[in-house]
């Protein structure tokens, strides 16, 4: 059987998100800790891996039995994400894109001049007082990204099993954080209108299959909605 299945949808922040860009030189002045973009347009980028090591992170501790390098993480996970140990190569099934800045548009109807903004933060030493003032580069509360993912089909029987963890990673992941600082209140998200189809593959094989996928990912959103007016 073979098949890819596309995963849309948005990840809007519910707080500031900061997944940092290279910086080896800042002028006086200068913002310390910068922000991944689109170098085309500004724009700020979800970076693909960002998404996926997160994930990832959050199942392990869920399905691991004890804290492990990811090619010894549960087979579950290890044919989902895929391994590199030897003897045993696994390929992922998960292709993740990166992910762009998709609401610019609605955000300056809002009255935002800004597509990031800069947040100051003081590390005080506890022993002289001292205050090391730095500046931190975030995207906007209210920012959506275009979530995009490929699964590539193996069975029917594991596509339904695949999904369930994936549902179960985007539903831990709204109660941690994306990026970093996330003990300090950036980086909070939620997943909004996910959506899965068939676009390589036969339809006639796999319609009933993706549409059990697809109710799978509208749990997601039904638990919050319950979770939301409690």
């Amino acid at each position: 059987m073979y098949g890819k299945l596309k995963i849309t949808g948005k990840i809007e922040l519910v707080t500031g998100l900061h997944i940092g860009a290279s910086n080896s030189f800042s002028a006086i002045g200068a913002v310390d800790s910068p922000i991944v973009k689109d170098v085309r347009n500004g724009n700020p980028v979800i970076p693909g891996s960002s998404l996926k090591g997160k994930l990832r992170t959050l199942l392990a501790k869920k399905y691991n039995e004890a804290v492990a390098e990811p090619n010894e993480d549960n087979p579950k996970l290890t044919s989902l994400f895929g391994s590199s140990k030897k003897g045993d190569i696994k390929a992922g099934r998960l292709i993740f894109s990166d992910m762009t800045l998709a609401n610019w548009e609605d955000m300056k109807k809002e009255g935002l001049t800004s597509k990031t903004e800069v947040k100051w933060e003081n590390t005080i030493s506890r022993s002289t007082a001292v205050a090391t003032p730095r500046q931190i580069e975030r995207a906007i509360r209210g920012s959506k990204f275009d979530l995009d993912i490929v699964y590539d089909v193996i069975s029917k029987e594991e596509m339904i099993s695949d999904f369930e963890i994936l549902k179960e990673g985007f539903k831990i992941l709204q109660y941690d954080y994306l990026g970093g600082s996330g003990t300090r209140g950036y980086g909070k998200v939620k997943f909004t209108d996910l959506s899965v189809c068939l676009v390589v593959g036969d339809s006639n094989e796999l319609t009933e299959t993706v549409n059990k996928c697809q109710e799978i990912l509208d749990e997601l959103g039904k638990q919050e909605d319950s979770s939301d007016n409690k």
